[in-house]
Protein backbone atom coordinates (compact mmCIF):
# COMPACT_ATOMS: atom_id res chain seq x y z
CA UNK A 1 0.00 0.00 0.00
CA UNK A 2 1.55 3.44 -0.98
CA UNK A 3 -0.17 5.28 2.10
CA UNK A 4 2.06 7.81 3.82
CA UNK A 5 1.37 11.21 6.14
CA UNK A 6 3.79 14.42 5.25
CA UNK A 7 3.83 15.92 9.19
CA UNK A 8 4.90 19.55 9.28
CA UNK A 9 5.67 20.95 6.07
CA UNK A 10 5.69 24.81 4.55
CA UNK A 11 4.28 25.11 1.24
CA UNK A 12 5.30 27.36 -1.83
CA UNK A 13 3.13 30.31 -0.38
CA UNK A 14 4.34 29.92 3.21
CA UNK A 15 1.62 27.52 5.31
CA UNK A 16 2.61 25.15 7.68
CA UNK A 17 0.45 22.17 6.60
CA UNK A 18 0.48 18.01 6.41
CA UNK A 19 -0.10 15.89 3.03
CA UNK A 20 -2.03 12.74 3.43
CA UNK A 21 -1.40 10.38 1.04
CA UNK A 22 -3.47 6.89 0.27
CA UNK A 23 -3.17 4.20 -2.74
CA UNK A 24 -0.63 6.77 -3.92
CA UNK A 25 -2.72 10.13 -4.29
CA UNK A 26 -3.11 13.08 -1.82
CA UNK A 27 -6.53 12.55 -0.44
CA UNK A 28 -5.65 16.02 2.01
CA UNK A 29 -3.56 18.66 2.29
CA UNK A 30 -4.05 20.75 5.54
CA UNK A 31 -2.98 21.21 9.06
CA UNK A 32 -2.68 19.33 11.61
CA UNK A 33 -3.79 15.86 10.03
CA UNK A 34 -4.13 13.14 12.48
CA UNK A 35 -4.65 9.14 11.92
CA UNK A 36 -3.20 6.78 12.96
CA UNK A 37 -1.45 3.24 11.90
CA UNK A 38 -0.04 4.98 8.54
CA UNK A 39 3.90 5.36 7.91
CA UNK A 40 4.88 9.10 8.93
CA UNK A 41 7.50 11.65 7.38
CA UNK A 42 8.86 14.58 9.57
CA UNK A 43 9.33 17.65 7.26
CA UNK A 44 10.52 19.14 10.57
CA UNK A 45 9.28 22.77 9.01
CA UNK A 46 11.36 22.08 5.56
CA UNK A 47 9.69 23.38 2.17
CA UNK A 48 7.83 21.31 -0.17
CA UNK A 49 6.93 21.31 -3.75
CA UNK A 50 5.53 19.05 -6.53
CA UNK A 51 8.47 17.23 -8.06
CA UNK A 52 10.85 19.50 -10.56
CA UNK A 53 9.58 18.62 -14.66
CA UNK A 54 12.53 19.09 -17.36
CA UNK A 55 10.83 19.99 -20.19
CA UNK A 56 13.48 20.07 -22.58
CA UNK A 57 16.05 17.90 -22.94
CA UNK A 58 18.37 15.32 -25.00
CA UNK A 59 18.67 11.82 -23.49
CA UNK A 60 20.15 10.18 -26.33
CA UNK A 61 23.00 12.19 -26.12
CA UNK A 62 23.81 12.42 -22.14
CA UNK A 63 26.92 11.37 -20.38
CA UNK A 64 28.87 11.05 -24.09
CA UNK A 65 30.99 14.01 -23.06
CA UNK A 66 34.29 13.53 -24.94
CA UNK A 67 33.47 11.03 -27.30
CA UNK A 68 34.77 10.93 -29.88
CA UNK A 69 35.86 14.39 -28.91
CA UNK A 70 35.34 17.37 -27.09
CA UNK A 71 33.51 20.53 -28.54
CA UNK A 72 36.44 22.90 -28.59
CA UNK A 73 34.59 25.87 -29.93
CA UNK A 74 31.85 25.56 -27.95
CA UNK A 75 29.03 26.08 -30.61
CA UNK A 76 25.53 24.81 -31.90
CA UNK A 77 27.13 23.82 -34.86
CA UNK A 78 30.14 22.02 -33.51
CA UNK A 79 27.91 19.80 -31.42
CA UNK A 80 25.72 19.07 -34.21
CA UNK A 81 28.77 17.74 -36.38
CA UNK A 82 30.08 16.04 -32.91
CA UNK A 83 26.71 14.18 -32.28
CA UNK A 84 27.14 13.34 -36.30
CA UNK A 85 30.30 11.54 -35.22
CA UNK A 86 29.12 9.94 -32.83
CA UNK A 87 26.14 8.44 -34.28
CA UNK A 88 27.66 5.63 -36.29
CA UNK A 89 29.47 4.44 -33.00
CA UNK A 90 26.24 4.06 -30.95
CA UNK A 91 25.04 0.80 -29.38
CA UNK A 92 21.73 0.29 -27.70
CA UNK A 93 23.26 -0.88 -24.39
CA UNK A 94 25.45 2.18 -24.57
CA UNK A 95 22.82 4.77 -24.34
CA UNK A 96 20.62 2.68 -22.18
CA UNK A 97 23.46 2.80 -19.46
CA UNK A 98 24.36 6.43 -19.67
CA UNK A 99 19.96 7.45 -19.58
CA UNK A 100 19.61 4.85 -17.12
CA UNK A 101 22.82 6.86 -14.65
CA UNK A 102 21.03 10.12 -15.84
CA UNK A 103 17.88 9.25 -14.70
CA UNK A 104 18.90 8.45 -11.19
CA UNK A 105 20.62 11.63 -10.96
CA UNK A 106 17.23 13.22 -11.98
CA UNK A 107 15.41 10.85 -8.97
CA UNK A 108 17.73 12.04 -6.49
CA UNK A 109 17.13 15.88 -7.69
CA UNK A 110 13.16 15.34 -7.22
CA UNK A 111 12.72 15.15 -10.96
CA UNK A 112 10.03 12.85 -11.76
CA UNK A 113 9.05 13.96 -15.29
CA UNK A 114 11.58 14.88 -18.29
CA UNK A 115 10.59 15.32 -21.98
CA UNK A 116 13.33 14.21 -23.89
CA UNK A 117 14.24 14.51 -27.61
CA UNK A 118 15.65 11.13 -29.75
CA UNK A 119 17.20 11.75 -32.81
CA UNK A 120 15.03 10.00 -35.78
CA UNK A 121 17.58 11.45 -38.64
CA UNK A 122 20.01 8.44 -39.15
CA UNK A 123 19.93 5.24 -41.00
CA UNK A 124 18.03 3.55 -38.39
CA UNK A 125 15.90 4.27 -35.21
CA UNK A 126 18.51 2.39 -32.27
CA UNK A 127 18.09 5.55 -30.17
CA UNK A 128 14.54 4.99 -30.30
CA UNK A 129 14.19 1.90 -29.40
CA UNK A 130 16.77 2.21 -26.58
CA UNK A 131 15.16 5.52 -24.82
CA UNK A 132 11.57 3.61 -25.33
CA UNK A 133 12.99 0.87 -23.33
CA UNK A 134 14.25 3.39 -20.86
CA UNK A 135 10.65 4.94 -20.18
CA UNK A 136 9.27 1.56 -19.55
CA UNK A 137 11.92 0.41 -17.33
CA UNK A 138 11.20 3.61 -15.37
CA UNK A 139 7.77 4.18 -15.15
CA UNK A 140 7.19 3.81 -11.70
CA UNK A 141 9.17 6.22 -11.22
CA UNK A 142 9.75 8.96 -13.90
CA UNK A 143 7.15 10.63 -16.55
CA UNK A 144 9.28 10.17 -19.63
CA UNK A 145 7.66 11.81 -22.48
CA UNK A 146 9.86 11.00 -26.07
CA UNK A 147 9.80 14.09 -28.78
CA UNK A 148 10.57 12.44 -32.37
CA UNK A 149 13.84 14.78 -33.39
CA UNK A 150 14.80 14.96 -36.91
CA UNK A 151 18.36 16.35 -35.77
CA UNK A 152 19.71 17.22 -39.05
CA UNK A 153 16.73 18.63 -40.23
CA UNK A 154 13.62 17.10 -41.86
CA UNK A 155 13.81 17.82 -45.35
CA UNK A 156 17.75 18.27 -45.32
CA UNK A 157 17.95 14.92 -43.98
CA UNK A 158 14.78 13.43 -45.39
CA UNK A 159 14.00 11.31 -43.04
CA UNK A 160 10.13 12.31 -42.53
CA UNK A 161 9.61 8.49 -42.89
CA UNK A 162 12.19 7.61 -39.60
CA UNK A 163 9.89 10.62 -37.99
CA UNK A 164 6.63 8.71 -38.78
CA UNK A 165 8.02 5.06 -37.75
CA UNK A 166 9.25 6.48 -34.45
CA UNK A 167 5.64 7.54 -33.54
CA UNK A 168 4.32 4.42 -34.40
CA UNK A 169 6.18 2.86 -32.31
CA UNK A 170 5.40 4.76 -29.17
CA UNK A 171 7.24 8.18 -29.40
CA UNK A 172 4.69 10.78 -27.84
CA UNK A 173 5.45 13.96 -29.68
CA UNK A 174 6.71 15.34 -32.71
CA UNK A 175 9.50 17.31 -32.93
CA UNK A 176 11.65 19.81 -35.46
CA UNK A 177 14.35 22.29 -36.11
CA UNK A 178 13.51 24.55 -38.98
CA UNK A 179 16.58 26.84 -38.33
CA UNK A 180 18.96 23.83 -39.40
CA UNK A 181 17.26 23.04 -42.63
CA UNK A 182 19.45 24.32 -45.91
CA UNK A 183 17.16 27.66 -46.68
CA UNK A 184 14.42 29.20 -44.68
CA UNK A 185 11.75 28.41 -47.01
CA UNK A 186 12.59 24.60 -46.48
CA UNK A 187 12.41 25.25 -42.30
CA UNK A 188 8.88 26.67 -43.05
CA UNK A 189 7.74 24.28 -45.16
CA UNK A 190 9.22 21.73 -42.34
CA UNK A 191 6.99 23.30 -39.77
CA UNK A 192 3.97 23.22 -42.54
CA UNK A 193 4.53 19.16 -43.34
CA UNK A 194 5.20 18.84 -39.16
CA UNK A 195 2.32 20.74 -37.79
CA UNK A 196 -0.11 19.07 -40.40
CA UNK A 197 1.02 15.36 -38.97
CA UNK A 198 0.45 16.53 -35.70
CA UNK A 199 -3.30 17.52 -36.42
CA UNK A 200 -3.82 14.57 -38.65
CA UNK A 201 -2.29 12.20 -35.80
CA UNK A 202 -3.79 14.23 -32.65
CA UNK A 203 0.08 14.53 -31.20
CA UNK A 204 1.86 17.46 -29.33
CA UNK A 205 4.77 19.83 -31.37
CA UNK A 206 7.66 20.62 -29.30
CA UNK A 207 10.06 22.62 -32.12
CA UNK A 208 13.49 23.88 -31.87
CA UNK A 209 13.39 27.20 -33.20
CA UNK A 210 15.86 29.67 -33.56
CA UNK A 211 18.56 28.31 -31.87
CA UNK A 212 20.68 30.91 -33.18
CA UNK A 213 22.34 34.66 -33.36
CA UNK A 214 20.54 36.00 -36.73
CA UNK A 215 17.73 38.17 -35.84
CA UNK A 216 16.50 37.23 -39.17
CA UNK A 217 15.34 33.74 -37.91
CA UNK A 218 12.00 34.18 -37.61
CA UNK A 219 10.44 30.28 -37.65
CA UNK A 220 8.89 30.98 -34.82
CA UNK A 221 6.34 33.11 -36.53
CA UNK A 222 5.39 30.21 -39.15
CA UNK A 223 4.99 28.28 -36.13
CA UNK A 224 2.80 30.58 -34.49
CA UNK A 225 0.50 30.99 -38.14
CA UNK A 226 0.42 26.71 -38.23
CA UNK A 227 -0.68 26.53 -34.67
CA UNK A 228 -3.49 28.68 -35.24
CA UNK A 229 -4.08 27.68 -38.77
CA UNK A 230 -4.53 24.13 -37.62
CA UNK A 231 -6.36 24.62 -34.45
CA UNK A 232 -3.59 23.53 -32.15
CA UNK A 233 -3.74 25.81 -29.74
CA UNK A 234 -2.08 24.88 -26.32
CA UNK A 235 -0.31 22.12 -28.34
CA UNK A 236 2.65 23.02 -29.30
CA UNK A 237 5.63 24.52 -27.86
CA UNK A 238 8.62 26.57 -29.30
CA UNK A 239 12.01 25.56 -27.59
CA UNK A 240 15.16 27.87 -27.53
CA UNK A 241 13.86 30.84 -29.53
CA UNK A 242 17.09 32.51 -28.65
CA UNK A 243 17.15 34.57 -32.26
CA UNK A 244 14.89 37.20 -30.12
CA UNK A 245 17.96 38.64 -28.24
CA UNK A 246 18.55 40.35 -31.44
CA UNK A 247 15.22 41.05 -32.63
CA UNK A 248 14.35 44.65 -32.90
CA UNK A 249 11.50 45.58 -30.27
CA UNK A 250 9.20 46.17 -33.30
CA UNK A 251 9.35 43.41 -34.71
CA UNK A 252 9.16 41.41 -31.46
CA UNK A 253 6.05 43.41 -30.46
CA UNK A 254 4.07 42.31 -33.32
CA UNK A 255 5.29 38.97 -32.65
CA UNK A 256 4.41 38.35 -29.21
CA UNK A 257 1.12 38.82 -29.82
CA UNK A 258 0.83 36.18 -32.78
CA UNK A 259 2.44 34.05 -30.12
CA UNK A 260 0.01 34.80 -27.50
CA UNK A 261 -2.79 34.31 -30.60
CA UNK A 262 -1.46 30.80 -31.09
CA UNK A 263 -1.32 29.78 -27.06
CA UNK A 264 2.43 28.67 -27.39
CA UNK A 265 4.80 27.26 -25.03
CA UNK A 266 7.54 28.50 -24.57
CA UNK A 267 10.57 26.48 -23.17
CA UNK A 268 14.08 28.37 -22.76
CA UNK A 269 17.28 26.06 -21.64
CA UNK A 270 18.83 28.84 -20.03
CA UNK A 271 22.43 27.27 -19.03
CA UNK A 272 23.20 25.68 -23.04
CA UNK A 273 21.25 29.02 -24.24
CA UNK A 274 24.07 31.49 -22.76
CA UNK A 275 26.69 28.86 -22.93
CA UNK A 276 25.89 28.29 -27.15
CA UNK A 277 24.93 31.90 -28.26
CA UNK A 278 26.95 34.70 -28.50
CA UNK A 279 29.87 32.54 -29.56
CA UNK A 280 30.58 34.62 -33.10
CA UNK A 281 30.68 37.93 -30.57
CA UNK A 282 33.21 40.08 -29.33
CA UNK A 283 32.10 42.77 -27.24
CA UNK A 284 28.99 43.82 -26.57
CA UNK A 285 28.81 40.47 -26.51
CA UNK A 286 24.54 38.74 -26.26
CA UNK A 287 23.82 37.23 -23.06
CA UNK A 288 21.88 34.25 -25.22
CA UNK A 289 18.44 34.03 -23.90
CA UNK A 290 15.11 35.00 -25.03
CA UNK A 291 12.71 37.35 -23.83
CA UNK A 292 11.43 35.78 -21.03
CA UNK A 293 10.61 38.19 -18.54
CA UNK A 294 8.13 39.50 -21.73
CA UNK A 295 6.81 36.32 -22.50
CA UNK A 296 5.49 35.49 -18.77
CA UNK A 297 4.33 39.26 -19.00
CA UNK A 298 2.18 38.66 -22.36
CA UNK A 299 0.48 35.42 -20.37
CA UNK A 300 2.51 33.21 -22.54
CA UNK A 301 3.52 29.88 -20.41
CA UNK A 302 6.85 29.49 -20.19
CA UNK A 303 8.93 26.49 -18.76
CA UNK A 304 12.93 26.11 -18.40
CA UNK A 305 14.64 22.94 -19.65
CA UNK A 306 18.36 21.34 -18.76
CA UNK A 307 18.69 20.52 -22.07
CA UNK A 308 22.02 18.74 -22.47
CA UNK A 309 24.57 17.31 -19.37
CA UNK A 310 27.74 16.28 -20.17
CA UNK A 311 27.21 15.79 -24.16
CA UNK A 312 28.87 17.25 -27.39
CA UNK A 313 26.94 20.40 -26.82
CA UNK A 314 28.08 20.90 -23.10
CA UNK A 315 30.39 20.06 -20.58
CA UNK A 316 29.08 19.87 -17.03
CA UNK A 317 26.09 19.71 -15.19
CA UNK A 318 24.17 16.93 -12.74
CA UNK A 319 20.06 17.27 -13.48
CA UNK A 320 19.15 19.70 -11.14
CA UNK A 321 16.27 21.92 -11.88
CA UNK A 322 17.43 24.52 -9.61
CA UNK A 323 20.28 24.91 -11.55
CA UNK A 324 18.64 25.80 -14.33
CA UNK A 325 16.49 28.25 -12.85
CA UNK A 326 19.18 30.00 -10.76
CA UNK A 327 20.72 30.78 -14.04
CA UNK A 328 17.37 31.93 -15.52
CA UNK A 329 16.75 34.72 -13.08
CA UNK A 330 20.32 36.24 -13.34
CA UNK A 331 20.58 36.15 -17.14
CA UNK A 332 16.96 37.29 -17.26
CA UNK A 333 17.33 40.04 -14.56
CA UNK A 334 14.53 38.75 -12.52
CA UNK A 335 15.92 39.04 -9.18
CA UNK A 336 12.62 40.57 -7.74
CA UNK A 337 10.34 38.34 -5.18
CA UNK A 338 7.52 37.71 -7.25
CA UNK A 339 10.05 37.43 -10.07
CA UNK A 340 11.53 34.60 -8.49
CA UNK A 341 8.76 33.05 -7.59
CA UNK A 342 7.74 32.86 -11.46
CA UNK A 343 11.48 31.16 -12.07
CA UNK A 344 10.72 28.31 -9.37
CA UNK A 345 7.14 27.76 -11.16
CA UNK A 346 8.86 27.44 -14.68
CA UNK A 347 10.56 24.65 -13.29
CA UNK A 348 7.19 22.87 -11.54
CA UNK A 349 3.72 23.81 -12.82
CA UNK A 350 4.48 25.60 -16.16
CA UNK A 351 6.31 22.81 -17.50
CA UNK A 352 3.66 20.30 -16.27
CA UNK A 353 1.14 22.26 -18.73
CA UNK A 354 3.54 22.09 -21.61
CA UNK A 355 3.52 18.57 -20.91
CA UNK A 356 0.19 18.05 -20.59
CA UNK A 357 0.43 16.13 -17.50
CA UNK A 358 -2.54 14.71 -15.39
CA UNK A 359 -2.41 14.70 -11.72
CA UNK A 360 0.12 16.79 -11.14
CA UNK A 361 0.59 19.28 -7.70
CA UNK A 362 -0.19 19.03 -4.24
CA UNK A 363 -3.64 19.52 -4.20
CA UNK A 364 -6.11 16.60 -2.64
CA UNK A 365 -6.70 14.17 -5.63
CA UNK A 366 -3.37 14.88 -7.54
CA UNK A 367 -0.90 11.78 -7.39
CA UNK A 368 0.88 11.04 -4.47
CA UNK A 369 4.48 13.03 -6.00
CA UNK A 370 6.62 15.22 -4.16
CA UNK A 371 9.76 16.25 -2.97
CA UNK A 372 10.47 17.64 0.09
CA UNK A 373 13.78 20.35 0.28
CA UNK A 374 16.29 21.59 3.12
CA UNK A 375 15.20 25.20 2.96
CA UNK A 376 12.16 26.96 4.18
CA UNK A 377 10.90 28.39 0.42
CA UNK A 378 10.98 28.58 -3.20
CA UNK A 379 13.30 31.96 -3.22
CA UNK A 380 15.19 29.90 -0.55
CA UNK A 381 15.27 26.37 -2.78
CA UNK A 382 17.10 28.83 -5.62
CA UNK A 383 19.14 30.17 -3.36
CA UNK A 384 20.79 27.35 -2.25
CA UNK A 385 19.86 24.38 -4.50
CA UNK A 386 19.61 22.46 -1.37
CA UNK A 387 19.34 18.66 -0.57
CA UNK A 388 16.34 17.17 -1.41
CA UNK A 389 15.44 15.21 1.62
CA UNK A 390 12.60 13.18 0.58
CA UNK A 391 12.00 12.32 -2.82
CA UNK A 392 7.96 10.72 -2.95
CA UNK A 393 6.31 8.75 -5.84
CA UNK A 394 2.78 7.73 -5.62
CA UNK A 395 3.12 7.65 -2.25
CA UNK A 396 6.33 5.58 -1.83
CA UNK A 397 9.69 7.36 -0.84
CA UNK A 398 12.27 6.83 -3.75
CA UNK A 399 15.38 8.90 -2.56
CA UNK A 400 16.06 10.50 0.79
CA UNK A 401 19.37 11.97 2.28
CA UNK A 402 20.32 13.51 5.59
CA UNK A 403 19.86 17.21 6.03
CA UNK A 404 23.58 18.84 5.30
CA UNK A 405 25.21 20.77 8.18
CA UNK A 406 28.47 22.01 8.63
CA UNK A 407 30.89 21.82 11.94
CA UNK A 408 32.12 25.57 12.07
CA UNK A 409 35.12 26.14 14.67
CA UNK A 410 35.93 29.18 16.14
CA UNK A 411 36.62 29.05 19.34
CA UNK A 412 33.91 26.51 19.86
CA UNK A 413 32.27 24.44 17.81
CA UNK A 414 28.62 24.48 16.51
CA UNK A 415 27.07 22.66 13.48
CA UNK A 416 25.80 25.61 10.79
CA UNK A 417 23.50 25.25 7.88
CA UNK A 418 22.97 27.91 5.35
CA UNK A 419 19.16 28.73 5.70
CA UNK A 420 18.65 32.65 6.22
Amino acid sequence: MNDLIIKNCIDFDGNKTDILIKDGIIKENSPNITIENIKEVDAKNHFVSAPFIDSHFHMDATMSYGIPRVNKSGTLLEGIKLWGELKPKLTGDAIKDRARKLCKWAIAKGTLAIRSHVDVSGKDLLAVEALLDIKKEFKKYIDLQLVAFPQDGLLRSNCLENLKSALDMGVDVIGGIPHFERTMSDGAESIKILCELAEKKSLLVDMHCDESDDPLSRHVEMLAFETTRLGLQGKVTGSHLTSMHSMDNYYFSKLIALLVEANLHIIPNPLINITIQGRHDTYPKRRGLTRVPEQMKAGLNVAFGHDCVMDPWYPLGSHDMLEVAHMALHVAHMTGADDMKECFKAVTTNPAKVMHLDNYGLEKGCNGDLVILQCKNPVEALRLKPPRLYVIRRGQIISSTDPVKYKINTGKEELVDLIF
